[in-house]
């Protein structure tokens, strides 16, 4: 006689957990749209470093009427001339700057942000307006109007030259990383063999995903072997973190990568807009992360050869080495319990053995 149960006697799931379920999935994906979400909704434009260069009594004076139309937006760093402002923008310190003088201008750099290049090119006119209303009060005539050119020092590449590719190549990285460290986790036995692995995947992974990015799309320029190597070391930031969390904490380790790097770390890394635009200090973490790190880092060797990106290549290379030594902790770790379980087995059997049972064994100890 069968005793199969049939679908119908089968257990079946407490409808109270069924709502455990509801609720727990219903908070996850919550959570999920919180963090993609939450910085673009609550960016403002504050602190925005911007340089100013002139005489002392015209800077002052427009630093106080840039001040009063718009309290908060810009943090100032007052020039000798343009140069300098120039030499600010080269080397990333400033997003742009406004030189008065005869030639006023206001020089950009929408290579460094395209929203804050259209922002600073929307002041020219007040500039201008307020300028020639300056020299009629005085009465100063012009044979023409003065005119507020509007200059971008580092302009974005023609192959990308609204720098959404730039922008949008930072999730791919992200992704890249969780999908290797993922994949090599579960599908390869042995720490070693792992980190091999996932060494030959972040070198060959660093060299195809320049060359897309730079030779097809054209998102990045400048040394395609720089950016690749900037590439590589991304890809084994992230994924040597998923592969120590594994060797330490076992297959429930893999979830970690994608809440440390996709939840928390992505909606921050300020690919898309400046550091400044989100709520502090969250711009200044975010680039404490591999994600904020290898934006930060690509954008630099593309058009800012003059800057200090010193601090983004250290901030990967911790990451990278920081995973790395997690699973060297984990393959010790279990190594040294291997060894241990087997001694104990051997001592176990000579214990057992006919000729000195274990109680005899230790009573004549």
């Amino acid at each position: 006689m069968s005793t199969s149960q049939s679908p119908v006697d089968a257990p079946r799931t407490p409808w109270a957990r069924l709502f455990v379920v509801g609720v727990v999935l219903a908070a996850v994906v919550s959570t999920i749209v919180i963090a993609f979400l939450w910085p673009t909704i609550t960016a403002t434009v504050k602190d925005l470093p911007i340089a100013l260069a002139g005489e002392s009594a015209q800077v002052s004076q427009l630093e106080s009427a840039l001040d009063e139309r718009s309290p908060g937006t810009f943090d100032f760093t007052t020039v000798d001339d343009r140069d300098a402002a120039v030499e600010l923008i080269e080397t990333r310190e400033v997003y742009g700057a406004i030189v008065l003088g005869t030639e006023p201008e206001v020089l950009t750099a929408s290579a460094g942000s395209p929203v804050v290049a259209q922002l600073l090119g929307t002041l020219a006119p007040a500039l201008q307006a307020q300028l020639n209303a300056a020299l009629a009060a005085q009465g100063i005539e012009l044979p023409a109007p003065l005119e507020v050119a509007v200059t971008d020092v580092v302009p974005l590449a023609s192959t990308d030259a609204r720098g959404t590719a730039l922008a949008a190549s930072s999730f791919p990285l992200v992704l890249g990383g969780m999908l290797g460290g993922i994949a090599i986790s579960v599908g390869i036995v042995g720490v070693w063999r792992r980190v091999t692995a996932l060494v030959a995947y972040a070198v060959v992974g660093g060299l195809a995903l320049a060359g897309i990015m730079q030779g097809w799309f054209g998102a990045l320029q400048g040394n395609y072997l720089v950016n690749a190597s900037a590439i590589s070391l991304a890809l084994l930031a992230i994924g040597g973190v998923i592969v120590g969390f594994v060797s330490i904490f076992g297959r429930p380790g893999i979830a970690i990568g994608p809440i440390v790097f996709l939840l928390i770390a992505n909606p921050i890394a300020s690919a898309a807009q400046p550091l400044e635009f989100l709520a502090q200090p969250w711009g200044l973490v975010g680039q404490w992360f591999p994600p904020g790190a290898a934006a930060t880092l690509l954008r630099d060797l593309s058009y800012f050869p003059r800057a200090d990106a010193l601090f983004p290549w250290l901030v990967l290379a911790a990451w990278a080495a920081g995973g790395l030594l997690l699973a060297l902790v984990g393959h010790f770790r279990d190594t040294g319990a291997a060894t241990s379980a087997a001694l104990a087995e051997v001592e176990a059997e000579a214990a057992n053995d006919g000729r000195i049972p274990r109680r005899a064994a230790s009573l004549e100890s």
